[in-house]
């Protein structure tokens, strides 16, 4: 396309995505994808010939539209938002999670784009999510009709400080499979080849995931991402328990191909108690007050360096529903209590959770995000 695309890049959380109008994009969803590839570079494992970054939390794309008017989950929506994790030695975009990071980039880009009234101190933008056909609610800060960018707000993982957006996923419960506990336990055993009966807890809401103990793969969760990443044998066991947790969530059909047919999701993470560890990023020791749990996250078939923005709001969910494995490591004194605090390899991130027991089932009332968002690029990319 000669003419070029016109674009957005904007750092969301801990992951930077390439945000497009749905509007400078071909109707069929085929074209629309190979265009997407081509403006990423995929596929190709450097994406030298783009605008992604060889890595997973940098190949990303928003695209963002104006709410269906026939879907009644989008009534009151100011814009609707389709999340895709490109591939980037495939040729394929995954739109069957949801990126919780760049959600806070999806308000400020709202505002930016004029496609939604500021209101200052605080506008509030209602998202729908065509990924999981929900609402997400997205507070950000406002001063002089614009985004504020500038603040004292610092999220491990990302330098410096910003101003704080408040994202809201609790309306994403159940979303993925239909349940917030999918097997209806806060506990079960899964049969895994190779490695046997091991206990898991699989939430959904944010994106599924699979919680299972550090301990019963006999590790600390006090390692770092390169740890993990290192060790070939564990990252294969993590994806097996993912592929198996799947079929039983009913997300996949068949174990062996899960990292072709749904790479992203469920995710799943090893949790362990409170404990001292080292942040590797940040050249310092994060002491085990600081934490309720550790939890150690793989995305993409990688460890996540830092910790998912939907992975914050699920794994803050389950530590407020008894019997999971996140609620047996969290840390007894903070059980009872709205905040929880997460240990992961580049520090700690905060969620506000609050589940609530109606007759038989959980009801989510708060699974919030604090995220800053910086714009850094606004253009016209060029695909061949």
């Amino acid at each position: 396309m000669s003419e070029g695309v016109r674009c957005v890049i904007l750092r969301g959380g801990t992951s930077k995505g390439v945000y497009l109008r749905e509007a400078d994009l071909p109707a069929d969803l085929a074209a629309r994808d190979q265009l997407i590839l081509s403006i990423f570079g995929s596929p190709d494992k450097r994406q030298i010939n783009g605008l992604g970054g060889a890595d997973p939390l940098t190949s990303k794309v928003c695209v963002i539209g104006p709410p269906p008017e026939s879907n009644p989950r989008a009534r009151d929506a100011d814009l609707s938002y389709t999340f895709g994790q490109v591939e980037i030695d495939e040729p394929s975009v995954d739109y069957r999670s949801l990126c919780g990071n760049l959600t806070s980039g999806v308000g400020a880009f709202a505002i930016w784009e004029k496609m939604v009234a500021p209101v200052e101190p605080v506008t509030t933008v209602r998202i729908y999510n065509t990924n999981l056909d929900r609402m997400l609610i997205c507070e950000v800060p406002v001063k002089d009709g614009r985004p504020v960018e500038e603040g004292d707000f610092a999220i491990p993982g990302v330098p410096g400080t910003g101003a704080k957006i408040q994202v809201d996923f609790s309306d994403t419960a159940d979303a993925s499979t239909g349940a917030l506990l999918p097997t209806g336990n806060a506990m079960d055993t899964l049969q895994v080849p190779g490695l046997g009966n091991i206990d898991a807890s699989m939430v959904d809401i944010g994106n599924a995931h699979v919680f299972v103990r550090a301990a019963d793969l006999g590790r600390t969760g006090r390692e770092t991402a390169a740890d993990i990443d290192a060790d070939a044998e564990l990252s294969a066991t993590l994806e097996r328990i993912r592929a198996h947790a799947g079929v039983v969530m009913g997300m996949i059909d068949d174990p062996d191909t899960a990292a072709t047919t749904s790479p992203a999701t469920p995710f799943v993470a090893m949790i362990a108690p409170p404990a001292d560890y080292e942040n590797v990023l940040g050249a310092r020791i994060v002491s085990a007050d600081e934490s309720d749990f550790l939890s150690r996250l793989m995305f993409m078939q990688q460890m996540h360096k830092t910790y998912a923005g939907t992975s914050t709001a699920c794994t803050g969910v389950a530590a407020r529903i008894p019997g999971t494995i996140v609620h047996e490591a969290c840390r007894a004194e903070t059980r009872d209590g709205m905040l929880v605090r997460i240990g992961h390899p580049a520090g700690v991130i905060e969620t506000e959770a609050q589940v609530d027991l109606v007759g038989n089932d959980y009801m989510v009332k708060r699974a919030t995000l604090g995220r800053t968002a910086r714009r850094i690029l606004e253009g016209r990319v060029y695909a061949p």
